[in-house]
């Protein structure tokens, strides 16, 4: 037997279950897949940039409300493996939140307004019908079951499901990453974020809620070779390139069960925003963690899809409106950031990055321009 639904949306994380909840939001019969549990920890930064704010509160959340509160970053700060740092004050307050308790607030938002959430649901593939409809086949525990949907959304992240396409040729690089993260407590850090960078890549410390530090990493896969094989192991080898770094880990102590990596990781050079359906997220665009606002690209990605799902799912516009509508806005949104996102994520690994402290006092425009560089503007939605 086949359920019909209006929109399924594949991945519970943050552009999935913010989409679940707008969609719902305005009627349609919405069901949000996904193969895992929830809530998880995740590898994330853990970093809302300030333009977060504005989508959040467009969402009808309030971080700042919450208990336990989040952490709180007024500034940068860059930590090289020689020692030298460049710093900038952050275009507004960011916000430190774990994955765990954003994804838990989301769904919760997404189950009130009329969002169905059935987790431990693989999707084994999805089929576009000729009648413009979708079929969903899913695997839930021993049972199978198969959807009909007027849409679906890909919010499934960097692993697609089954059956799936992959990435159009060129849409990703060809570098091959590792990401690993894990909470600590005891670690005192100010109110800021700081990136260190370290041999294969760097890894970022930013306070999040209790006090705790989400430490996270971007490495490439090649320079882990023989770290171990745990990401404890893996980050205590990253540090010995950067003093610093291994002197603030030593302050601490990892929260047990917050330890997750995900593999292999490969970078977008172009957004991917529709395939045989709209992507989100990171299933959209995957950008450097240098940059610190794939949370924001997960939310603004979102709203702009649910807006012209939306539109579809009411009769407003035609298929064909929808896909060209959606890939348009979000190649305008999201392609000029990514050129310079990936512009900065090779200045991080060029060889003269010892330099950089220097230029940036002769230069101080240098370190803003990496801080404010990939920041999203805000849309003004919120008045």
């Amino acid at each position: 037997m086949i359920q019909e639904i209006d929109v399924i949306i594949a991945g519970a994380g943050i552009a999935g279950s913010s989409s679940a909840l707008q969609l719902a939001r305005q009627g349609h019969r919405t069901l949000l897949l996904d193969r895992q549990a929830f809530p998880r920890h995740k590898t994330c930064g853990e970093f809302m940039s300030p333009e977060t704010k504005e989508m959040l509160e467009v969402l009808g959340i309030n971080l700042g409300s919450r208990t336990p509160a989040p952490g709180i970053m007024h500034n940068a700060c860059i930590i090289l493996p020689h020692g030298g740092e460049i710093s900038a004050p952050l275009p507004g307050n960011a916000t430190g939140i774990s994955r765990y308790e954003l994804d838990r607030i989301l769904h919760e938002k997404a189950q009130s307004a009329g969002a169905e959430i059935v987790t431990k649901a693989v999707v084994t593939g999805i089929r576009k019908l000729d009648n413009y409809q979708y079929e969903v086949d899913t695997r839930q525990g021993e049972g199978k079951v198969t959807y009909r949907a007027r849409a679906v959304i890909g919010a499934y992240g960097t692993k697609k499901p089954r059956g799936v396409a992959s990435a159009a040729q060129g849409t990703r690089g060809e570098t091959v990453y590792i990401g690993i993260k894990s909470h600590y407590s005891g670690i005192t850090i100010p109110e800021q974020v700081e990136l260190y960078f370290c041999e294969g890549g760097y890894i970022g410390l930013s306070p999040i809620e209790e006090g705790k530090v989400n430490v996270a990493a971007l490495l490439t896969l090649d320079s882990v070779q023989g770290s171990g094989k745990s990401v404890l192991e893996i980050l205590q080898t990253a540090a010995r390139s950067n003093r610093r770094l291994h002197d603030r880990l030593a302050e601490g102590t990892p929260v047990p069960e917050t330890q997750v990596s995900i593999a292999p990781l490969h970078l977008s050079d172009t957004p991917e925003p529709w395939s045989e359906f709209p992507h989100v997220g990171d299933a959209m665009l995957m950008i450097p963690p240098l940059c610190g606002d794939g949370m924001s690209i997960a939310l603004r990605s979102s709203l702009i899809c649910s807006g012209w799902t939306d539109r579809y799912l009411k009769g407003r516009i035609s298929y064909d409106e929808w896909q060209t509508g959606y890939s348009a806005e979000a190649d305008k949104e999201f392609t000029r950031l990514l050129k310079r996102a990936r512009r900065i994520q090779k200045l991080a690994f060029a060889r003269t990055n010892r330099l950089y402290p220097g230029l940036a006092r002769m230069f101080p425009g240098l370190a803003r321009y990496v801080v404010t560089a990939t920041r999203l503007s805000e849309t003004g939605m919120v008045r």
